[in-house]
């Protein structure tokens, strides 16, 4: 497995949660989604999560992704929806249409990008004054016991491991300054929000099962060893309540 294939773990994505909601409505409002004719692109889409929260809002629009086994899997999931077009593309490369977009999003794959050739495309295909908004949805465990728990056994399990990036504020690195690089967006904010998803035993662990990077600094002897321990320290547990924290960074189109 390499760094940015998901190929393998396109089936367990099912498992990941939605980003906050409450977020996108703030944002979505900002950007003008009331308009009848207001159009988003989920850019890097994956399997849809970000995608189902932006359906859920009532939106339309483009979603676009690059692994096929990953689109598939958004296209079954909207298999009974209209309301988003799948498509093969990247964040440098979408294939959509000039200015045929109103709000652009990328969840929890922005930091897989060229950022400058990903910016010059936004800008390409977001109608004049549109946004862009980068969102990731990390863990936000502090202060609970069972998930710090399971943390410091996958770093014992990987001394030195580095996350590529989860929007953790220690792993986020430069995202302002790669926002603002070019000379096609300003007037950056940022928001972030709190929430929690219940998960059975089988979908917590087919959540740690489709994170990458994790995976390939392991291998694949220790990563099951890794999902062992994890399932033994859930064992006697029902149900996981699992806290994340959405965060997002939002820039217009000059």
């Amino acid at each position: 497995m390499k760094h940015g294939d998901f190929t393998n773990l396109a089936k367990d994505y099912v498992n990941r949660p939605g980003y906050s909601l409450n977020i996108l409505k703030i944002i979505g409002r900002y950007a003008g989604m009331d308009r009848r004719d207001f159009k988003v692109a989920d850019i890097g889409a994956g399997t849809g999560k970000l995608t189902e929260n932006l359906s859920s809002l009532g939106l339309f629009g483009n979603a676009v992704e690059p692994n096929p086994a990953m689109r598939a899997e958004g296209i079954k999931v909207f298999e009974k929806k209209h309301n988003f077009v799948w498509s093969e593309g990247s964040a440098e490369n979408t294939g959509l249409p000039d200015n045929s977009v109103d709000w652009v999003l990328m969840g929890s794959s922005f930091h897989w990008t060229d950022s400058r050739q990903a910016m010059k495309e936004f800008h390409r295909i977001l109608k004049p004054g549109g946004f862009f908004t980068a969102i990731w949805n990390p863990r936000n465990i502090e202060g609970y016991e069972l998930h710090e728990r399971i943390e410091q056994s996958i770093y014992e399990q990987i001394p030195g491991m580095k996350r590529v990036s989860s929007g953790s504020k220690k792993n986020i690195g430069d995202i302002e300054s790669k926002l603002l690089s070019t000379e096609y967006f300003g007037n950056l904010f940022f928001m972030e929000a709190a929430h929690e998803e219940i998960m059975s035993k089988d979908r917590y662990l087919g959540v740690w099962r489709s994170v990458n990077d994790i995976q390939v600094q392991a291998g694949e002897t220790k990563f099951l060893q890794i999902l062992k321990n994890i399932e033994q320290m859930i064992e006697s547990y029902d149900k996981i309540v699992v806290p994340y924290k959405s965060r997002a960074w939002t820039v217009q189109a000059l």
